[in-house]
């Protein structure tokens, strides 16, 4: 049997500044190619979870371990667990004023591959990931995020995923403030991907079923209070589109 992608065991983390934890004791394991959802209430620790496994600084892990291709990746620093293969796409994009999409997506591949990307197969390379989204080519002149719309923003986030071709690909609340339309457009993206790279594991953090509407899962977890309390499949999102999440709480309590 083959070995997981990622293995979370009894994973508790908290703030670095002021040593609230935050995940307390989460497991959790990804095979290569499924599709992973996390939802939950807010507060319950999701998106800390998304920080922890790409390593950001602001978080502490205090217990436990992640394992990714059945090495620990705790000692090693964001950018290292990025060249190894795990993404994240932020909930908020941050803006880089001065600083193009080309040149960044350049930039990025050149520190994952650890050589100069050649200019022209660059170029072809990006116009071909852009026409593969239904991005105008103009687009990567932009700089980066800088005045860009939510939806815009978010689409950037999925051309970089389909640059740099992460075995892992956190998403953070990818549809947050996203109207209907650019949630279609941006999830038509992340299926074309899975569908051109079937082996790519994707850990989708919602609140909401209607992502999974357009991009189905193969497991779904409940979080709450720094935990996984609840594990089943694409069922589990429905229930709980219908009913919220007062009756895991309940059920767990009792």
């Amino acid at each position: 049997m083959a070995e997981p992608l990622l293995t979370i065991t009894n994973l508790h983390a908290e703030i670095a500044e002021d040593g609230t934890e935050i995940l307390k004791g989460v497991n959790l394991q990804l095979n290569a190619g499924e599709i992973h959802a996390i939802m939950g209430p807010n507060g319950s620790g999701k998106s800390t979870l998304s920080k922890v496994i790409s390593g950001h600084p602001a978080y502490e892990v205090t217990d436990g371990d992640i394992l990714f291709r059945g090495d620990s990746v705790l000692d090693m620093e964001a950018d290292e667990r990025a060249r190894a293969g795990i993404f994240l796409a932020f909930q908020y994009p941050v803006e880089i004023p001065g600083v193009s999409v080309a040149n960044f997506m350049r930039t990025a591949l050149n520190a994952k591959r650890g050589e100069e990307v050649d200019i022209f197969d660059f170029q072809e390379e990006l116009e071909a990931r852009m026409e593969m989204l239904e991005m105008d080519p103009v687009f990567a002149q932009r700089s980066v995020n800088d005045g860009f719309s939510g939806g815009e923003k978010k689409r950037n986030e999925i051309l970089q995923l389909a640059m740099l071709e992460p075995a892992l690909a956190v998403m953070d609340e990818t549809d947050s403030g996203l109207d209907i339309d650019a949630l279609k457009i941006v999830t038509a993206g992340i299926n074309k991907i899975k569908a051109e790279r079937p082996e790519t594991t994707i850990l989708l953090i919602t609140h909401y079923q209607r992502m999974l509407n357009y991009i189905k899962p193969d497991h779904v977890h409940v979080m709450a209070d720094g935990r996984i309390i609840r594990s089943g499949g694409p069922e589990l999102a429905l229930e709980l589109e219908e009913r919220g999440y007062d009756w895991i709480r309940e059920e767990i309590s009792a």
